[in-house]
C-alpha cells in the first residue's frame, strides 16, 4: 500500500480483566472481516497462539493482527488481562489511538479492568466501553455499566472521556447491538463504532521520521523482526536512516524487508503508511523501546517506560543426586543464553548476578509471570532449581521500603470471617467490602506483595475452592515487619531410594504426602508436609523384612490415602527460604538447599529474606 493510495487505518487495543473475553472477541472480529477463507480451518481463540496461553486460557503476550473492513483496515492489539505481565499492556498502548475496554456484564470491572484502564486514561487514549457476554443468565448489563461510570470516575477520568460510546456483545455469537432491546445480528455496529469514535493515527506522509519498535518477533528465515508504529514520515526498502538505541545513540541502519499486517499474516510491502503497524527484518541487536528516525535532522521518540519488578526468584543449575537425567540444557551458559535471550523481548523481566556463577537473580512483576517463563523453560528442555520468591524492596529518605498490592476477593458470605483471620497475619487491611445479594461478597485489601506469596493455596484450601482472587500491583508502603510464613514443617526423605507402600503408610500418619509408591526419591527431597511446625526427616523407602512367620491380617493390603500433587506455581509458593524446586522437563522436586541431614540447622526452616 503506497502512501499515494493513503488508507483510512485505525489502532486500537482491546483490554479487560482475565477471561472478560477479548480473544474470543477479535476471534469473531476476524471471522466476519472476511480475513479467514469460507473453507479455512481456523482453531479457536486462533490469537492465543503460544502452547501454555492455550491450556491455561490466557493471554500472556501482547499480539497484534489487522483487519480489513471495506476500504479501511483496523489494526487491532490483544492485551494480557494478568497485571503480572503488565509490560506487555504497557507497550501494546504505545501502538495505538483508542480502546475498546471489555466488561463481563455479570462480572462487571475487577481489578485487571482498573489496571489497564488507568493505563489506558494515563496515555490519553480514546474508550469505547462493551459489555460482553450479555447471554449470561446472571448478567446484571445496566448495574455494571454503573460501575463501569463509578471506575472512570475512581481513576479521575477528565469529563470529556465520561461521554464515552457503550455497545453491547456476544462475542461468542459474534453479535453486537447499540441498543439491549434490538437483538444484535453480527458485530457490524461495532466495526462501524471503532470508525466513527477512535481518532484517525496522527502524522504525515512527508513529515520527519519517527518509528517506535514496540514489540518483537522472530523467523527462523529473517531473524529478529522489530514490530513497529509508524507515527510520522514514510520509510522505504532499501532506506537508510538512524537507529536510536536505548543509551540514546544513533546508529545507521539500511531497510532491507518490511512487512504489513492482514489478519495473521504479514505481507511484503515496499513501503509503510502513517499510522500503521509494521515489521522490519534485517536489523541486528534491535530492541523494544529503540526508534527509527532521519539521517539528517533525527527526532528520535521517547524511550518506553515500564513498572519496575516487585518480585524476585533465583535460577540455578540442578546440582541434585537426578542432575542431568531428564534435562537437554543443565549448564549455567545454557540458562544464562535463555534467560538473555528472554530480556530482549521480555521489557518487564530484568536479570542480576549473584555471588556464584552457578546462579542468576530474575526479577518480574509477580509469581505468574516467572512461573509462566520457569515452565516455558521446562518444556524446551531445560534443568534448574528456583527458590522462593523474594521482594524488591527499596530505601527513600532512609526508609526502608516495599510493595504492596491491591487484593479484591470475591467469597461466599459464610467465608467472610475466615478470609478476614488469614489476611490478619499478612497485614492486610480491608479498604472496601460490598454485597451484591447474590449471596457472594467482594472485598478489597492492601497487602504487602510478601503476604501474597503462598496466599492462594491456603485460601483455596479454607473456602473450600469457591474463592475468586485478584491482584494488582500498588504503590510502595514501610516496611511492614515480619510476616508469619508456612505454618507447617516438611517431611523430608533421609535416604536415597525407591519410595514403597510399606514405608510410605508409616508416614502418611504424620501429615500430607506429595508422592506415592515406586518413586525415585534421594536425601533431602520433600516427600510431604509435616502437621507440625518442624521438620521431620522419614525413610520413605523401607522394605517390609519377610519372614516365614505369618501374622493375623499383616498381609491385608495397605491402603494410602491420595498424595497431594502441587503443580509447578504450587510448589513455589509452598517451598520455605531453605528451600528449593527442582525443575526438569519430566519432573517438579521440592528439596532442602543443604540436602545432607547432619549439616542442616536443626529446628530452623529459614528466616524472611529481603532482596
Amino acid at each position: 500500500m503506497s502512501s499515494s493510495t493513503k488508507q483510512a487505518i485505525r489502532n486500537i487495543a482491546i483490554i479487560a480483566h482475565v477471561d472478560h473475553g477479548k480473544t474470543t472477541l477479535v476471534d469473531a472480529m476476524l471471522r466476519q472481516s472476511g480475513t479467514f477463507r469460507s473453507n479455512e480451518a481456523v482453531a479457536e481463540r486462533v490469537m492465543d497462539s503460544n502452547d501454555l496461553e492455550k491450556e491455561r486460557g490466557i493471554t500472556i503476550l501482547a499480539k497484534n493482527t489487522a483487519i480489513q473492513y471495506h476500504d479501511s483496515k483496523i489494526n487491532i492489539v490483544d492485551t494480557p488481562g494478568h497485571a503480572d505481565f503488565g509490560g506487555e499492556v504497557e507497550r501494546a498502548l504505545k501502538m495505538v489511538d483508542g480502546v475498546v475496554l471489555l466488561v463481563d456484564a455479570s462480572e462487571g470491572p475487577l481489578p485487571q479492568t482498573r489496571y489497564v484502564l488507568s493505563k489506558a486514561l494515563e496515555a490519553k487514549l480514546t474508550p469505547i466501553i462493551v459489555i460482553n457476554k450479555i447471554d449470561r443468565p446472571d448478567a446484571r448489563v445496566q448495574e455494571v455499566l454503573n460501575e463501569v461510570y463509578d471506575l472512570f470516575i475512581d481513576l479521575d477520568a477528565d469529563e470529556s472521556i465520561l461521554d464515552f460510546p457503550v455497545i453491547y456483545t456476544n462475542g461468542k455469537a459474534g453479535t453486537a447491538t447499540m441498543d439491549m432491546s434490538v437483538p444484535g445480528t453480527d458485530l457490524q455496529p461495532l466495526f462501524e463504532l471503532i470508525f466513527k469514535t477512535i481518532p484517525e493515527a496522527p502524522g504525515t506522509a512527508d513529515g520527519d521520521l519517527q518509528i517506535l519498535v514496540t514489540n518483537l518477533d522472530y523467523s527462523d528465515y529473517l531473524g529478529r523482526l522489530a514490530i513497529a508504529r509508524v507515527f510520522n514520515g514514510t520509510l522505504k526498502v532499501g532506506q537508510e536512516v538512524n537507529l536510536s538505541k536505548i543509551d540514546g545513540t544513533l546508529v545507521p541502519v539500511k531497510i532491507t524487508k518490511l512487512f504489513t499486517f492482514n489478519g495473521l499474516k504479514r505481507e511484503d510491502t515496499t513501503e509503510t503508511a502513517v499510522g500503521d503497524i509494521v515489521a522490519i527484518a534485517g536489523i541486528p541487536g534491535i530492541t523494544i523501546g529503540e526508534s527509527f528516525c532521519a539521517l539528517e535532522n533525527p527526532k528520535p521518540l521517547p524511550i518506553i517506560s515500564i513498572d519496575e519488578p516487585t518480585i524476585a526468584i533465583n535460577f540455578s543449575v540442578n546440582n541434585s543426586p537426578f542432575a542431568g537425567r531428564e534435562g537437554k540444557y543443565v549448564t549455567s551458559r545454557n540458562i544464562k543464553d535463555r534467560l538473555e535471550r528472554e530480556l530482549l523481548t521480555n521489557v518487564s523481566i530484568r536479570m542480576e548476578p549473584t555471588e556464584s556463577a552457578e546462579t542468576f537473580k530474575v526479577l518480574g512483576r509477580g509469581e505468574l509471570q516467572l512461573s509462566v517463563l520457569i515452565e516455558m523453560m521446562r518444556r524446551e528442555g531445560f534443568e534448574l532449581l528456583v527458590s522462593r520468591p523474594t521482594i524488591v524492596t527499596k530505601r527513600v529518605d532512609g526508609n526502608l521500603m516495599e510493595p504492596s498490592e491491591i487484593l479484591t476477593i470475591d467469597i461466599p458470605e459464610n467465608f467472610v470471617g475466615t478470609v478476614i483471620e488469614r489476611l490478619g497475619p499478612r497485614k492486610g487491611e480491608m479498604v472496601k467490602m460490598a454485597n451484591h445479594g447474590s449471596g457472594r461478597v467482594r472485598m478489597e485489601f492492601k497487602v504487602p506483595s510478601r503476604g501474597l506469596i503462598g496466599l492462594r493455596n491456603e485460601m483455596l484450601t479454607e473456602t473450600r475452592g469457591t474463592i475468586v482472587m485478584n491482584s494488582i500491583a500498588g504503590d510502595y508502603i514501610p516496611y511492614q515487619g515480619e510476616i508469619p510464613q508456612r505454618p507447617s514443617g516438611a517431611l523430608i526423605s533421609d535416604r536415597q531410594g525407591t519410595t514403597t507402600t510399606y514405608a510410605l503408610d508409616g508416614v502418611q500418619e504424620r501429615g500430607v504426602l506429595f508422592i506415592g509408591d515406586g518413586v525415585e526419591v534421594y536425601e533431602g527431597m520433600l516427600v510431604g508436609e509435616h502437621s507440625r511446625d518442624n521438620d521431620l526427616d522419614v525413610n520413605a523407602v523401607r522394605e517390609k523384612k519377610l519372614t516365614n512367620m505369618r501374622a493375623s491380617g499383616s498381609d491385608d493390603a495397605i491402603r494410602l490415602v491420595p498424595f497431594k500433587i502441587l503443580t509447578l506455581e504450587q510448589s513455589i509458593e509452598f517451598i520455605a527460604d531453605d528451600e528449593l524446586v527442582e525443575v526438569t522437563p519430566k519432573s517438579l522436586r521440592m528439596r532442602k538447599k543443604v540436602l545432607a541431614a547432619n549439616r542442616r540447622p536443626k529446628g530452623n526452616r529459614g528466616g524472611s529474606v529481603l532482596v
